[in-house]
């Protein structure tokens, strides 16, 4: 996309969520509980070729659930990373692409409400474990490549008319 698109996914993907999480956190710590669930993905765990913007973007929601978790767990507040893989939610049509293997959104959202207040990080659907699991023992630059691969055969973009 141009430079304007990526900006406008950082300002919505990070600066958004950074400002929302902030503003609805303190609210929930000055109640004295509450939970927050940060939409991450299974391709903030590494780089993706063809995708690196937006993995790094995910990689910000990660890496901020995480020390959110930690952060705001005394004042009872659950702060959940959910990391799915391909879901269908609409983003697919609008960017051009076919998906395989996707998640439907009841998928991602059942398990992610389950799992809110037991634990840091969840990643729902089996692919997501698979892929997550499978690739954590192998170097950063590994997981990259293969990651690239993966994702490149389960999204392709749609043949224009």
């Amino acid at each position: 996309g141009s430079v304007e698109q990526e900006l406008t996914m950082l300002q919505v993907n990070c600066g958004a969520l950074m400002v929302l999480s902030h503003e609805l956190g303190q609210r929930m710590v000055a109640r004295g509980g509450g939970g927050l669930i940060l939409m991450s993905s299974i391709v903030g765990f590494q780089g993706m070729p063809n995708a690196a913007h937006y993995a790094a973007t995910k990689a910000y929601v990660q890496t901020l659930a995480e020390a959110l978790h930690v952060e705001l767990a005394s004042a009872g507040v659950d702060v959940l990373a959910s990391a799915p893989g391909p879901t269908h939610s609409g983003f697919a049509d609008r960017a051009g692409m076919k998906m395989g293997s996707a998640l439907i959104p009841e998928q991602v959202a059942q398990p992610t409400l389950n799992a809110l207040g037991r634990r840091g990080t969840i990643l729902p659907g089996f692919l997501s474990k698979l892929l997550t699991y499978s690739l954590a023992t192998l170097p950063r630059w590994a997981r990259i490549r293969i990651m690239g691969q993966v994702m490149h055969g389960m999204t392709k973009h749609k043949a224009s008319a």
